[in-house]
């Protein structure tokens, strides 16, 4: 997008002066703290978080002076420049402080998901030898006491909610935050000088954190990133996107995913903005109310659970407000159909959205928290062009985009007046993206990272002559819009050699508002089939509208009645596709695919090898003429603990 066009749409931004932008590429996160602290002072907020309904903020001196303490806290542990760190965090200021003050005296932070179990934290901590780890509260410090001898290389364990730790205080292999802090004071008293010594130490090439992929062929790859990647990424999005000083980003994301990375330790860092932290995820949609965030990036499980459940309360609304919203809808794709084609929108239908636009789409946007975004953006999965097409039609800014934890996170969006539902869109500036001949995504920026950890043969195949191979099949349009199919290694073929990508059908599945998860099968089979997870919150409400009573999961997803909403549901999607996609079997799995079973990654991520073998028997029925058949099955709860399901499952003909 222009300048021009950016004011015009949203009236004057706050750019950053283009000459401080283009200096921060000299340093790295803490130094570029350092000079922001010094700019912007104790005028302008840094963070904000909501707690116990208020909302708490921070200046940028304040933001400052706790990354400061950290710093002088983990130099007086006696962390060493060079060694890694784990950070088991959720989404909270001290995330910030602890990132932040750990790289200021050359420590490489490693973020691990604070969802996975204790298995898949040792593995994250053990693959980098960590030295240290700060956990969020109880529940992570229990994962770690609980396999600490399979750690030894952890010095000491830093916990920042002290809820619930009174028995641990005796412990010295732990240390609350506070008490780190205290520690950054003593020694900072001591030695005034060092913390600035250790601080201007740093190297705009250091590698400053790793990133786990998402690891859904095998087991997840470490990435390396350097204060350079991101900070070049940073600058492309602040130059772009219609954000500037003092403008809001709120964190919803898990910190140890790329987007809140790029974003909390390079967007918001460079750019003055402020960062957000809600309540809980709970309490998101209220909160993105109260601050107005300026953009939101986030998967596209948040957009399809968003429209979903709008399309659920829609349906229980009185027939007026039913009559107004189909209306609405109607005119709202017309004009979005038009603009993705880059026709012109008549004056009549102009004038029937502006109608529409105020008296439906915008109540429905602020309702759900969306009203203030100048753009918001969804990446790490594909999404159905039909999610795209239905907030737009109700006036929401939602644009697809692309990009991978190894070249510095998304590089590739659809600017304002090109926006194309099925694509995601054009490289940002400074990037070059090419189709290679067996039509793999090719890119080639300064973000891309710097290598794998300890792994130079998985480096040495993902970068070849100075392009990064992603892995993901695309073409480009006739207007230089790229197209993703699917993973190279997931594009399928059937018996009769029909090639499909399972991603296209499974994300117009999913638009559905009583489909969770879709997996399609079919790589040399006479003909396609699926597993489908049916969302329990919306299918239950539907039920029980119908006065069809049910008690758990697997017994709703037997009901009768339910087999035929799902299987109208995926009738409906086998119209828009062609012929040899359309499926002909499925099955409604008897639970919910979760990530604790190791069938979806860490960031929702179908693990499609994984759930092959676990459910092969299932699969092969779908090909037989088996109408149904027994299964005995694990599920693993929150405690760790793992329970047995029997049941029958029930093979449906489409």
């Amino acid at each position: 997008m222009t300048d021009d066009s950016t004011k015009e749409r949203y009236g004057k931004i706050g750019r950053i002066d283009k000459e401080f932008l283009s200096s921060m590429e000299n340093y790295t996160f803490p130094q570029v703290l350092s000079r922001q602290a010094e700019k912007l002072g104790s005028e302008r907020i840094a963070i904000r978080e909501k707690a116990y309904g208020i909302w708490q903020a921070y200046s940028w001196k304040e933001y400052f002076s706790y990354t400061k303490r950290v710093a002088l806290g983990m130099k007086s542990l006696g962390l060493a420049r060079g060694e890694n760190v784990g950070l088991i965090l959720d989404n909270h200021p001290e995330w910030l402080f602890t990132e932040l003050g750990t790289q200021s005296v050359g420590g490489v932070v490693v973020p691990l998901f604070t969802s996975a179990v204790a298995k898949e934290l040792v593995y994250g901590l053990n693959r980098v030898e960590a030295a240290y780890v700060f956990a969020q509260d109880q529940e992570q410090v229990d994962k770690l006491l609980e396999t600490k001898d399979e750690i030894g290389h952890v010095r000491r364990v830093i916990y920042v909610d002290p809820t619930g730790m009174r028995n641990y205080r005796n412990n010295p292999w732990l240390i609350s935050f506070s008490e780190l802090l205290d520690l950054g004071d003593a020694l900072d008293r001591e030695e005034p000088e060092l913390f600035m010594k250790e601080l201007w130490e740093g190297k705009p090439s250091d590698v400053s954190i790793m990133l786990m992929t998402s690891g859904t062929t095998g087991l997840p790859k470490l990435v390396m990133l350097s204060y350079e990647n991101f900070i070049d990424m940073s600058r492309k999005w602040l130059e772009t996107a219609p954000i500037g000083i003092g403008d809001n980003w709120i964190s919803i994301t898990p910190t140890a995913w790329i987007v809140d990375q790029l974003w909390g330790m390079g967007i918001t860092l460079c750019g003055g903005m402020a960062m957000n932290f809600p309540e809980t995820l709970e309490t998101a949609v209220e909160d993105f109310r109260e601050i107005g965030p300026t953009v939101i990036v986030t998967s596209s499980r948040f957009w399809e659970d968003l429209a979903s459940t709008i399309r659920v309360k829609i349906s229980d609304a009185g027939f007026i407000k039913q009559a107004l919203y189909n209306w609405s809808q109607k005119v709202g794709g017309q004009v979005v159909d038009l603009e993705s084609q880059g026709k012109p929108v008549p004056a009549m239908l102009r004038f029937l959205s502006w109608i529409t636009t105020r008296v439906v789409s915008r109540p429905l946007m602020d309702r759900v928290g969306c009203l203030g975004f100048r753009a918001a953006y969804t990446g790490g999965h594909p999404i159905s062009p039909d999610v795209i097409r239905f907030f737009r039609a109700n006036g929401l800014n939602l644009k697809q985009c692309y990009g991978l934890t190894e070249a510095g996170g998304i590089f590739q969006v659809q600017p304002d007046d090109e926006v194309k539902p099925e694509t995601v869109g054009i490289p940002l500036p400074r990037t070059e993206v090419r189709i290679g001949e067996d039509q793999e995504v090719l890119v080639s920026s300064k973000s891309t990272f710097v290598g794998y950890y300890q792994n130079p043969e998985a480096t040495a195949e993902a970068l070849k002559d100075g392009w990064f191979h992603t892995g993901d099949a695309g073409y480009l349009d006739d207007d230089g819009h790229l197209l993703i199919i699917g993973r190279k290694e997931d594009i399928m073929r059937t018996r009769e050699g029909e090639a499909f990508s399972p991603d296209f059908i499974e994300t117009r599945l999913k638009f559905s508002p009583y489909i969770k998860e879709a997996v399609i099968w079919g790589e040399g089979r006479p003909y396609l089939t699926a597993f489908i997870n049916i969302d329990f919150g919306n299918v239950g409400n539907w039920a029980e509208d119908r006065k069809i009573p049910y008690t758990t999961y697997t017994d709703l997803s037997q009901q009768p009645a339910v087999e035929e909403l799902i299987r109208q549901e995926v009738r409906q999607v086998n119209k828009q596709i062609p012929k040899p996609m359309q499926l002909e079997k499925i099955i409604l799995l008897y639970k919910l695919l979760d990530a604790d079973d190791q069938e979806l990654t860490r960031t929702g991520k179908v693990r499609r090898k994984f759930v092959f073998e676990q459910y092969k028997d299932l699969i092969d029925a779908m090909y037989s003429d088996k109408t149904e058949l027994p299964v005995k099955g694990e599920v693993r709860y929150r405690d760790g603990h793992v329970g047995i399901i029997e049941t029958t499952v029930r093979i449906l003909t489409v």
